[in-house]
């Protein structure tokens, strides 16, 4: 990991970027770092050397967002997410780098499928009537779960949770908040997984204290940015790319 070269590294300091960009502004964003992590660096140990840069990033999110959280919808959902991250850490302990990736490959595509379906129903839809207490339950252990398994496999959880909190109806600042404390609390759970399974290592901190910089640049601009940006045709392009990452991933 200390003798990445210079076209290795590039891409690597470009990732780091999105990341912390993404955490403070755009959370699909942090698709495409997945994506090129997992394509510059053998799959597995990419997971475990991304999540320091991602507590990195949450931590930026908490402190521009964390007196917006709703603890309680938080509280239902963490014991679902732990199932599905235990689930997601005996996945990644039996298979292999190649199928490691071509999984990161399709769940980015499955979680942007999933995505542009739940927006055009909504939209056929128009406004969606209130969920029954039973509905929200088993809504919250599916995409908890879910959220949950992507999350150690591939990192990839943002687009499940983003899903969710749409679904509960959230506005803007409690949606933030939210995803803020969520993440850096579900990365934090995982940190004892990933040494378990070897993707932490010495070498691999040091590699992100290298790149670390990068994520701070990168949220410092995304919060500049979030309040100028026109998010409808941004997120668009963070789709498309994530597909397009996706699909590189799956060769």
């Amino acid at each position: 990991m200390l003798d990445l070269t210079t076209t290795q590294l590039i891409p690597l300091y470009l990732a780091a970027l999105v990341i912390g960009f993404s955490k403070t502004s755009i959370g699909g964003a942090g698709t495409i770092a997945i994506a090129i992590f997992a394509a510059v660096l053998p799959a597995k140990e990419s997971t475990g050397i991304i999540l320091p840069l991602l507590i990195l990033g949450d931590l930026f999110a908490i402190s521009l967002y964390r007196r917006h959280a709703d603890w309680g919808l938080l509280v239902r959902l963490f014991p679902y997410v732990a199932v599905g991250v235990v689930a997601g850490a005996g996945f990644v302990r039996i298979v292999d780098d190649t199928v490691m990736r071509r999984s990161i490959g399709v769940l980015l595509i499955l979680l942007v499928v999933i995505h542009l379906w739940r927006q055009r129903r909504l939209r056929a839809q128009g406004e969606a009537p209130p969920m029954s207490v039973t509905r929200r339950r088993w809504t919250s252990l599916g995409f908890g779960f879910l959220a949950g398994f992507a999350t150690m496999v591939a990192n990839a959880g943002g687009a499940p949770m983003s899903i969710y909190l749409f679904t509960m109806g959230l506005g803007v600042m409690s949606f933030l908040g939210t995803g803020a404390w969520f993440f850096f609390i579900v990365n934090c759970f995982k940190i004892p997984f990933s040494v378990a399974l070897g993707l932490i290592a010495v070498d691999s901190l040091w590699l992100d204290l290298r790149l670390a910089p990068a994520v701070v640049v990168g949220a410092l601009i995304g919060w500049w940015v979030a309040k100028r940006l026109d998010i409808k045709t941004f997120e668009k392009w963070v789709l498309g790319l994530s597909v397009v990452s996706g699909l590189n991933l799956l060769r």
